[in-house]
């Protein structure tokens, strides 16, 4: 089984944390993103991943390096392609054409999940869903008796479906999915002025192949800094029978509330930390409270009160705030 992962996409939204360091490594939950789209993938494939290929903008040497550890971590292959101009999700999967063979599973980069099922690799392919209450901002899928898919519908303003694709797709035959993906580029076949992976599910629906969802039972996102914390609480939730305090945390005179992740080396200073709290390494908290945030690595933060918050890398953040948003190598004093 290959994995091929889209995510050359400049992360805007995620302002200021992905102008040093690119959305798919930033940490949930002590791990990068995408490693936890990875593993997730590999324990519901039921099969060994053989390679994991991203497609990436040029993002630094560095971060291509931790891309290929988190392939490694699996017992797998990494291997780096780009994507230089954002022409769409068929374009950007064509990227890594040379991976495109056997059995492969593409999934985009801002798409965490919580799934109880085991994919059925006997199919041509499976496309995962999730039941939304607001199906309009989505493409969403119809389904027929038989639970294959009929239809693709893209941003319905009156309802089709509420089942909507969340961005993950499994296909047994990587060849063949490459061939249609071709296609759309060597005809120049565009939507909104891109190249769309629906155009071709749809030629390759129309040709015959059976599409059926897989239906996760929570998706979780990372399009912003308010969702991406919410989504650290939430696999915190999943992951509260771990112990993720690291054994070097030197805690005078503080409180961890779990679930909390808490990294190498962290000094925590009459505080008290949690719920749904991830601390990176080596990072000091002093006099400060702390509940439902991301903190990353190297950063000190003293007389502070924060929920709801992000702070990046090697910053400093001293004062009281119930929300912030404050990147790498940032100093904030109030």
């Amino acid at each position: 089984m290959k994995v091929i992962i889209p995510m050359a996409g400049m992360g805007k939204r995620m302002r200021p944390h992905t102008l040093t360091v690119p959305k798919p490594l930033l940490p949930i939950a002590g791990k990068p993103m995408v490693q936890h789209i990875v593993e997730d993938i590999a324990k519901v494939s039921g099969e060994k991943i053989d390679e994991v290929a991203y497609v990436v903008g040029r993002f630094g040497k560095e971060a291509e390096n931790n891309l290929i550890k988190v392939a490694e971590k699996l017992g797998a292959k990494g291997s780096i392609y780009y994507q230089d101009e954002p022409l769409g999700t068929a374009h950007a999967i064509m990227c890594a054409k040379q991976s495109l063979t056997g059995k492969v599973i593409v999934a985009f980069a801002d798409t965490l999940f919580k799934a109880d099922f085991k994919m059925d690799t006997s199919h041509e392919g499976v496309i995962w869903v999730q039941k939304v209450d607001d199906p309009k901002p989505f493409c969403v899928v119809k389904i027929n008796d038989d639970g294959h898919i009929t239809d693709f519908v893209e941003k319905p303003q009156t309802f089709v479906s509420d089942l909507a694709i969340i961005g993950i797709y499994y296909f047994k035959d990587g060849d063949y999915l490459k061939r249609e993906l071709q296609y759309l580029l060597d005809s120049n076949i565009k939507e909104k002025g891109e190249f769309q992976l629906t155009n071709a599910l749809e030629n390759m629906k129309q040709k015959g192949t059976k599409f059926v969802p897989g239906k996760v039972s929570e998706w979780l996102d990372c399009g912003n800094k308010d969702a991406t914390v919410h989504t650290n609480q939430r696999v915190l939730e999943y992951r509260k029978n771990e112990n993720l305090i690291a054994s070097s945390v030197k805690n005078e005179n503080s409180k961890i509330i779990q679930p909390c992740f808490v990294g190498e080396n962290v000094v925590l200073k009459n505080s008290t930390i949690g719920p749904h709290v991830s601390v990176g390494d080596n990072c000091v908290i002093d006099n400060s409270v702390i509940s439902n945030s991301i903190v990353q690595t190297n950063t000190k933060i003293t007389n502070a009160d924060l929920t709801n918050a992000m702070i990046g890398n090697y910053a400093e953040f001293t004062g009281k705030s119930a929300d912030s948003s404050i990147g790498d190598y940032s100093t904030i004093k109030k």
